[in-house]
């Protein structure tokens, strides 16, 4: 059964950085996607970032040029660094993979105090 956990979250000021972590288990085959979404209370969860087992990235708006994804595809991890953080970047950040089905980490709240 494939397991997502991650971790790094936490209580920052605004202009700081946090780096998110996440590691897979009990893969069998290959992760296509490995990726960060969030969610805030009362809305629906979107997309951070996401990496390709090809090493392509895809950021949404608000996550460019201040957030880098990367990837580890020998230990199934991906991590994501977060720069310049701002107030409206607080969220839960859930890790996602994909393989033949999608599975979801346990999240982690990011707070950014202004």
């Amino acid at each position: 059964q494939v397991q997502l956990v991650s971790s790094g979250g936490g209580l920052v000021q605004a202009g700081e950085s946090l780096r998110l972590s996440c590691a897979a288990s009990g893969v069998i085959g290959s992760i296509y996607i490995m990726g960060w979404y969030r969610q805030t209370p009362g809305k629906q969860r979107e997309l951070v970032a996401t990496v390709n087992s090809g090493g392509d990235t895809n950021y949404a708006d608000a996550a460019q040029g201040r957030f880098t994804i990367s990837r580890d595809g020998a230990k199934n991890t991906v991590s994501l660094q977060m720069d310049s953080l701002k107030p409206e970047d607080t969220a839960v950040y859930y890790c996602y993979a994909r393989l033949a089905e999608i599975y979801w980490g346990q999240g982690t709240q990011v707070t950014v105090s202004s």
